[in-house]
């Protein structure tokens, strides 16, 4: 698949979510960015904003397996990865695979569960494989996380350890609709007749493995490259943050700009790719001075400051 045909996919299918999803057109593509990156997206926001459905609808489109958890207090890491059950009838030890083996797994609430049992995902998300009780197991291609997390405001969270926030390649948030909008998603309830909501197949599982193979065609000229090295590290020099964003952040915010060039059709990054993935890519990875944390510093602010100060290349 060359990097034109990338786009044109992608254009069908935000058309086809889109029948579904009112608005929000903005976090459906940089759902699609992390597919085609072989990353993972963390969404955090308030319950009801349509971040399940919006999860379901894209695997629904994209013809993959969908599977959901919702993490509680007392969620296991077998009830993630699976485990082993006797069969009396065989007289054997037989694996149950657990909801990880599958395309799209949405994390619902993860924020929800102990740390023991949000590590569960360490494995799965980084090395896409699980192990259980010596034994490796491969997951299937492709293989994205969508989390959700409600704000650490709320009672009864916990926070994720930075290990695992690390493993996300964008943090997004939904945001409410606008009034017109939450009109029309009321219209189209009443027009379905049923809260089940279904789009038709626009791709499958070859097409979007061929997707993202063909992001790897997409070019980044140096001058980009060092922009981003650039961003990174003038993050780490910032007043306000104790620990900036590491070389695998730089790395992250590369290849999310190559997909998101490739979404839009484009075989070459520019500038913008960059700078319109930057917060998301980069702010859940700073952590600020425990000062700022007093005054209520935002990193999303402090990742705007650096994208403000730091010089945008000419030419690509």
């Amino acid at each position: 698949m060359r990097v034109e045909d990338v786009g044109k996919v992608c254009g069908e299918v935000l058309e086809e979510v889109g029948k579904v999803i009112v608005g929000k057109k903005d976090v459906i593509e940089k759902l699609l960015v992390a597919l085609l990156a072989r990353g993972h997206v963390l969404i955090e926001d308030y319950p009801g904003l349509a971040k399940t459905l919006m999860a379901k609808t894209l695997a629904q489109a994209l013809g993959l397996s969908f599977k959901r958890v919702q993490f509680t207090p007392d969620l296991l890491p077998a009830d993630i990865t699976g485990t082993y059950v006797y069969n009396q009838k065989t007289g054997e030890f037989e694996l149950r695979r657990g909801p990880v083996f599958t395309h799209i797994l949405l994390a619902d609430e993860i924020n929800r569960a102990p740390p023991k049992t949000q590590s569960a995902l360490l494995e799965a998300m980084q090395e896409r494989q699980v192990t259980l009780d010596g034994v490796t197991y491969r997951l299937e291609e492709p293989f994205l996380v969508i989390a959700t997390q409600n704000p650490i405001e709320f009672e009864g969270v916990y926070p994720l350890p930075e290990a695992q926030l690390d493993r996300f390649s964008m943090r997004l948030r939904v945001g409410y609709p606008s009034e017109r909008e939450e009109v029309e998603i009321l219209k189209r309830r009443l027009s379905r007749r049923s809260d089940e909501a279904r789009v038709e197949v626009v791709a499958g599982q070859r097409d979007v493995l061929e997707m993202q193979k063909a992001v790897e065609d997409v070019h980044v000229d140096e001058s980009v490259l060092e922009y981003i090295v650039s961003v990174a590290r003038v993050t780490r020099q910032h007043s306000r943050v104790e620990v900036g964003v590491s070389p695998r952040g730089a790395e992250t915010l590369m290849k999310l700009a190559r997909a998101r060039a490739a979404l839009y059709g484009r075989d070459y990054v520019i500038p913008d790719d960059v700078k319109e993935l930057a917060v998301e890519a980069l702010a859940h990875r700073l952590v600020l001075r425990a000062e700022q944390w007093v005054k209520g510093a935002d990193p999303e602010s402090v990742v705007r400051d650096v994208i403000a100060s730091v010089p945008v290349p000419k030419t690509v």
